[in-house]
């Protein structure tokens, strides 16, 4: 076998070119349990024969939802796709009632729960749904283990009429349907085919610094999200060992005991990183205090590919040496490169990691295209702060005169599931409008510089672009979400859910007269007036007509629970708003 053209083509090739003895790792009972290319692939051919004799047919839909990512997901993914089935992953986090709009939209028949707590909600609606069966991958009382199927396939006697169904399956054929974490509405069935995700997964190989067959990578980010699983599919053709974290709770112990090279990440990861880093150096002293808070400041001027000169890359080595050498061995001392996705980072935080020798390479893509449309890269000078790299291999990006980003290429989708209406709305011939605004640079790199949808009328004719103060009011330390408010209002305004956990640091070292719950928190004027600082700060970088004239705290921490939040940790902008409309009538009345 040479080409990959469909997604169970991944670990074959793997087989053949590069196999490996710690393929998937996963960590069970205190222990780190290595699976080789070979055993993933007979377990999932095990899987494939044991869904025939379920009598499970072409265009089957079999429901995957795991709490973190394991070696089960990855064997139940190929043993689905191998039959001509399609998986349908799930987000863990969201609500019961959810579930049941995804089984029953997708028409799922079997469903995999990785955990009790899972398994609690699927029982929930299963009798609202077409699902016959559930298997589990934890041991649950009351639950079928999906071990059974190793039984059930035991027998290879069948095998031939797997390798059927496998020549049967066609690149441009359904291989999975991804519910879209909405932030309004219903969430949308993305349609993706074998080749829509293999073609993405290859054209983006030549973006990431690995090294065939020892790049070590440590993954947490959702497998259920395209971002990580076409990252997943990537590592498998380059023959890497990919260990899985045992949570997000968990990811600085693994890094300690995997010591990853690479690994993907979200920018609330590193700001969380970060935030922890700056409040233990708050603690320190004398020379130790002042020689962090050189090093920061230091690593805020960074640019790429030497451009500030000797005297600062010589500072710089000593900065890394005394400081950011701490940093990198908190995170198993071998990471040298993170991609982050799935929303704008900050670009001080992209400076502060890339002078500590932890590059930070931004893209850029949508569940709709598979996802992947852009990422930075640092060799070849493919690299900008601020910018989310050029677009990759076979994939056209068109700016279209209103600012709206269009895509075309062999990773557009196939349409949303049962939807052609909304599908015909997306789409221009080949092009796909994404709804996001951006700009190309005369270097060819791309630039995200808002939604379209989100941009809004003041009621004095004023557009605002609320994702960019957004941007950068979050870079405040004080301000952990922030949505910028006023369509149709006299002004902008913001609704500021403070970062608790910062400011109560900062309220032992004032050593403030303030209470420590949110609320005391969010209702305390030297709160306020501290926050009203970093909102002075941004509004000089903004127009008179776009800066923030007032604002209000909210007393919780806005969530996927709560509501405020979708699973992929985008704001419900409608959501938010009919929460706290009482602290949105107190501005604007």
């Amino acid at each position: 076998m040479t080409d990959v053209t469909r997604l169970f083509d991944f670990p074959y090739y793997q087989l053949q070119n590069k196999p490996n003895d710690s393929a998937l790792v996963t960590k069970y009972n205190g222990k780190w349990v290595k699976t080789s290319t070979q055993e993933y692939i007979d377990k999932a051919n095990a899987i494939s024969r044991a869904l025939l004799r379920m009598g499970i047919k072409k265009n089957d839909k079999i429901a995957v939802i795991s709490t973190a990512n394991r070696t089960e997901w990855n064997i139940m993914d190929i043993g689905i796709l191998q039959v001509g089935a399609q998986n349908i992953p799930i987000y863990p986090t969201i609500s019961s009632e959810d579930y049941e709009y995804v089984l029953n939209h997708s028409e799922s028949i079997y469903c995999f729960v990785s955990d009790e707590e899972i398994l609690e909600k699927v029982k929930k609606v299963m009798g609202n749904t077409k699902v016959k069966d559930v298997y589990s991958f934890d041991e649950i009382k009351g639950c079928k283990h999906y071990s059974e199927l190793f039984k059930l396939g035991e027998d290879s006697n069948n095998q031939a009429e797997v390798e059927a169904r496998k020549d049967d399956v066609k690149p441009d054929d359904l291989a999975t349907i991804i519910y879209t974490s909405g932030t309004t509405g219903k969430p949308k069935g993305v349609m993706l085919s074998h080749w829509n995700i293999t073609s993405n997964s290859l054209d983006s190989i030549p973006r990431l610094p690995l090294i065939v067959g020892e790049t070590r990578i440590l993954s947490f980010l959702p497998v259920c999200h395209i971002f990580e699983r076409v990252l997943i599919y990537i590592y498998q053709y380059a023959g890497l060992s990919i260990y899985f974290a045992e949570g997000i709770d968990k990811i600085a112990d693994n890094a300690k005991e995997v010591k990853p090279n690479l690994m993907s990440v979200v920018p609330r990861l590193l700001e969380k990183v970060y935030d922890k880093i700056n409040a233990k150096a708050e603690e320190l002293s004398g020379i130790k205090k002042s020689l962090f808070f050189w090093a920061v400041g230091l690593g805020e001027k960074w640019e790429p590919y030497g451009k500030n000169g000797w005297w600062y890359e010589f500072q710089l080595s000593i900065a890394n040496k005394l400081i950011f050498s701490k940093w990198r061995e908190a995170l198993g001392g071998n990471l040298t490169t993170m991609v982050s996705g799935s929303a704008p980072l900050q670009p001080r935080l992209t400076r502060i990691f890339c002078a500590a020798k932890m590059q930070v390479m931004e893209g850029y893509g949508l569940t709709e295209t598979s996802p992947v449309v852009s990422v930075g890269m640092y060799e070849d000078h493919n690299f900008k702060v601020g910018t989310v790299g050029k677009p990759i291999d076979n994939v056209e990006v068109k700016i279209a005169e209103d600012g709206e980003i269009l895509i075309k290429g062999p990773n557009v989708m196939l349409g949303y599931y049962k939807d052609p209406q909304k599908t015909s709305e997306v789409m221009t011939g080949d092009y796909f409008h994404t709804g996001d605004k951006g700009e190309i640079d005369s270097d060819g790199f791309l630039k995200i510089t808002g939604r379209k949808k989100e941009m809004f009328k003041t009621s004095g004719g004023k557009y605002i672009i609320p994702t960019l103060l957004e941007n950068e009011l979050k870079q405040s330390r004080f301000i952990e979400q922030v949505m910028v408010v006023g369509e149709g209002e006299k002004m902008p305004a913001a609704l500021i859910q403070p970062n608790f956990e910062f400011i109560k640091d900062w309220i032992e070292r004032k050593k403030k007269n303030i209470g420590t719950s949110n609320a005391e928190i969010a209702s305390s004027k030297d709160v306020k007036d501290r926050i009203q600082k970093e909102i002075d700060a941004c509004n000089k970088k903004f127009g008179h007509w776009e800066q923030i004239k007032k604002f209000e705290l909210t007393p919780d921490i806005w969530g996927i629970d709560g509501g405020q939040l979708t699973p992929t940790m985008k704001m419900k902008r409608d959501v938010i708003k009919r929460i706290y409309k009482d602290l949105y009538d107190k501005i604007y009345s």
